[in-house]
């Protein structure tokens, strides 16, 4: 079953990839969580970017199709929520972790 929320997404990859070449950092990631992070908030930001230029457009009256004017609104809001709900996960997994005793 094939995950179809993330076609329209580029910065969230539907499978995790594994690290090409281990690094000296402790975990082997090299930074690769920290950069799919950027990435996924750039192409949410991207997305947003598209929407408000069409919806201007659609405003200005250069545009007429406002169906894809729409689809693109909708687009930006739900990689945003799904930006959220991952910065809301983060910050979950950060608390618990400051609980733990040592």
């Amino acid at each position: 079953m094939s995950n179809t929320i993330f076609t329209g997404i580029s910065g969230f990859p539907t499978a995790p990839t594994a690290p090409s070449a281990p690094s000296g950092a402790p975990g082997g990631g090299g930074g690769s969580f920290g950069d799919t992070l950027k990435n996924a908030i750039g192409s949410v930001d991207q997305l947003n970017q598209t929407s408000d230029s069409q919806v201007t457009e659609l405003l200005q009256g250069d545009r007429q199709d406002i169906h894809n004017v729409m689809i693109a609104v909708e687009k930006a809001d739900v990689a945003f929520q799904l930006m959220m709900q991952v910065r809301n996960k983060i910050v979950n997994a950060y608390q618990e972790v400051s609980k733990l005793q040592f």
